[in-house]
């Protein structure tokens, strides 16, 4: 029985492992898929002593998109492009090699709910690693603009400035936007702090909004959105099983079906 997991601190609440048990049993294929925890200082060794014990494949989360990066010998054309590494895989000769299966994540799950990029106004609330790591699939739809708004405006300019040489980004103040846009995307943790990220309201009137954490109730960000006059509200539930499926497919070759997936997520609460 081929041997994956998922690491990263913390790590207890990942839904990866029941994600990948569903795309097995939907497809026959019989995997383990674990959890492994580390720190910045074991992340190499545990993820050496994995494929050393005879793991295939492994999925990164946070904090370890980085370090991930670092250990790979070959990397994907979204790794390159982002800087960072969600799975990894192990060939026979020994080397390491890391995709970012992230931004592709979100890219089908917005299709799947019938919202385009191409031509169209972008606003991204946030500039972490997880506006870092959908960046590049987003430029590839060919959007009209790309707005980046983050409550540290200097990180923002510096993310701004690392994608420079593939499109055109500006940046603002959250509370200075004066314009709205056709999509908008919350890539921060603002969730775990109860708040809504320091945004005007003007932004998100007639726009989808997506929101990348998912919860069992709508998100506060959702809750602002729809309130706000968004043209629809979506949370992350979609993107985590996408960029699941586009890893599982990296491992084993084939791709599962994911909206069954997603509904069983959605419907069976963990406790």
């Amino acid at each position: 029985m081929d041997k994956y997991a998922v690491i990263g601190n913390p790590i207890g609440h990942s839904k990866s492992p029941k994600i990948h048990r569903l795309f097995g049993e939907q497809l026959g294929h019989k995997i383990s898929y674990g959890k492994l925890e580390a720190t910045e200082n074991t992340f190499f060794a545990v993820v050496e002593e994995f494929f050393r014990s005879g793991g295939k494949g492994i999925n990164v989360t946070l904090p370890f998109k980085g370090l991930a990066y670092e250990i790979s010998d070959v990397l994907g054309s979204q790794a390159k492009n982002c800087g960072a590494v969600n799975t990894l895989s192990f060939s026979e000769d020994g080397r390491v090699y890391g995709e970012s299966t992230d931004g592709i994540g979100l890219i089908r799950d917005l299709s799947n709910n019938n919202i385009n990029i191409e031509g169209r106004s972008i606003l991204l609330i946030g500039a972490g690693g997880t506006t870092k790591s959908i960046l590049p699939s987003i430029i590839d739809m060919n959007p009209k603009n790309i707005t980046l708004t983050n409550r540290t405006e200097e990180k923002a300019e510096s993310l701004r400035d690392t994608f420079s040489h593939l499109f055109q980004i500006d940046c603002v103040s959250g509370e200075n936007i004066d314009r709205n846009y056709d999509l908008v995307i919350n890539t921060t943790s603002s969730q775990l702090s109860n708040t809504v990220p320091s945004v005007s309201k003007i932004a998100i009137k007639g726009a989808h909004s997506y929101d990348v954490n998912y919860s069992y109730e709508p998100t506060l960000f959702q809750n602002w959105s729809s309130e706000n006059g968004s043209r629809s509200a979506l949370q992350g539930w979609g993107m985590l099983v996408e960029q699941a499926a586009e890893s599982f497919s990296i491992w084993r070759g084939v791709r599962p079906e994911t909206v069954i997936v997603v509904n069983r997520l959605q419907s069976e609460v963990e406790n």
